[in-house]
């Protein structure tokens, strides 16, 4: 299992949490998702050999926010 921590912008609420969290759950190979919303970092545990950084950042971005890194 690879993490990588997500710098995402415009999240501000509890509906932000939920839709990005959902999202990259939704992604096969994503197994744990933490979002804190006060420094806009999302720590995600995922299988390298099933999604990439591009589909992470794809996912997050469909449902409005801004993936910095």
């Amino acid at each position: 299992m690879a993490e990588r921590t997500l710098e995402v912008k415009g999240m501000s609420c509890g509906h932000c949490k939920m839709a990005v969290s959902g999202a990259l759950k939704g992604l096969a190979g994503v197994s744990d998702v933490s979002v804190d919303l006060e420094t806009g970092k999302v720590d995600v545990s995922y299988d390298e050999q099933k999604v990439n950084f591009e589909q992470m950042k794809d996912a997050v971005e469909d449902q409005g926010y801004d993936v910095v890194r």
